[in-house]
């Protein structure tokens, strides 16, 4: 009987554990965790690229790393020359898709990496993040892919980083082409806080697909939303939900201080090459725009104002605007964006 007794209250226990598991299952917080989306790993992995994607391992700072890319031929009726997407912070190689799909029909070749730090490419523990950096990085791969002349087209954080490398490599640098880059401004001399690494990093934790969509719908698409813009939400998001959450906040932090001690506004005279400005208008992006007081907050990110001035710095350059674009016009509207990308393409020089 004793036996028996046991027996019943082992099961008994056994049924409110389970009771427990299944309530813990259903919880409306467990629900929105199941229905915000995939888990990925810390580089991408389980996020397919629309092509397969390449590595370029080298060493750098003392340790081994790879950036993955995109490497494609064009389609048809070559024209000789190379174009080279750099992605910004919030992007990778895989959200040049229509881009990389418009310049390769127009015969070009295409080479879009994913820069260290980012995407599918190596997240280091320690590395000093610079835009001099990245930017050696970027040659030393067009090196290893035999390409010794290219037009270097950066959007977002990537124009930042497509100035950097023009100033760097002049004479190999045909063309650039800026798509509603950041950096136009200082964002520290006008008056936006500091925030350091760690306070960079205890943000970034907190980083999830809600936060994300709605700072995309305000900043990227003007209020705007379509369902083909869900597919970079959570591969954005995906990251942050994946067991090597911790290590792509790292790096992020470390971009994002980046980012905001190394302004390059005082060296656009210096570009001697044509440059390609293609800004939509609806944009406010602003590095610290959130954390900034009232009287700054109102005076940056005016992207209209930032886009003349830009042009006006520079000894070439060609202001395109899409009145009705945000932030990443090249998503938002692609065939206006890229009727105005082949139409302001310099006809370059094939080496």
């Amino acid at each position: 009987m004793q036996t028996a007794m046991k027996l019943c209250s082992k099961i008994a226990w056994f049924r409110i554990a389970c009771t427990l598991l299944l309530f813990a299952a259903l919880s409306p917080t467990s629900l929105r965790a199941q229905e915000d989306g995939p888990a990925y790993g810390a580089e991408l992995e389980g996020f397919d690229y629309p092509w397969p994607e390449q590595r370029f391992k080298f060493g750098s700072q003392g340790q081994e790393v790879q950036m993955a890319y995109l490497d494609r031929a064009p389609n048809s009726n070559a024209n000789g020359r190379t174009v080279v997407l750099l992605h910004g912070k919030n992007f990778c190689a895989a959200t040049w898709e229509s881009t990389i799909a418009a310049l390769t029909a127009a015969g070009y070749r295409v080479v879009a990496p994913d820069q260290i730090g980012f995407c599918k490419s190596t997240k280091p523990r320690q590395y000093q993040f610079t835009f001099q950096q990245l930017a050696r990085n970027t040659h030393a791969l067009l090196q290893s892919l035999g390409v010794q002349r290219a037009t270097l087209m950066g959007h977002s954080t990537g124009g930042m980083l497509a100035v950097r490398y023009a100033l760097m490599y002049p004479q190999e640098t045909e063309q650039v082409v800026l798509v509603n880059p950041i950096g136009l401004e200082d964002w520290k001399a006008k008056g936006v806080p500091s925030l350091s690494v760690d306070q960079w990093y205890e943000r970034d934790l907190k980083t999830t697909a809600e936060r994300i969509r709605n700072y995309e719908r305000a900043t990227y698409y003007a209020g705007q939303w379509r369902p083909e813009y869900e597919r970079w939400v959570q591969m954005l998001a995906g990251m942050y939900r994946g067991p090597g959450k911790e290590i792509v906040a790292w790096n992020s932090a470390l971009i994002y201080d980046m980012i905001y001690t190394q302004p390059v506004i005082y060296e656009f005279g210096l570009l001697q090459m044509p440059v390609l400005l293609l800004l939509g208008q609806q944009d406010t992006t602003a590095i610290g725009k959130d954390i900034a007081p009232p009287e700054v907050k109102a005076k940056i990110g005016n992207y209209p104002e930032l886009g003349k001035l830009t042009a006006k710095a520079m000894r070439n350059a060609k202001l395109v605007e899409f009145p009705e674009l945000g932030h990443a016009p090249q998503i938002q509207d692609a065939d206006a964006f890229h009727r105005a990308l082949l139409g302001g393409l310099s006809p370059g020089r094939v080496d």
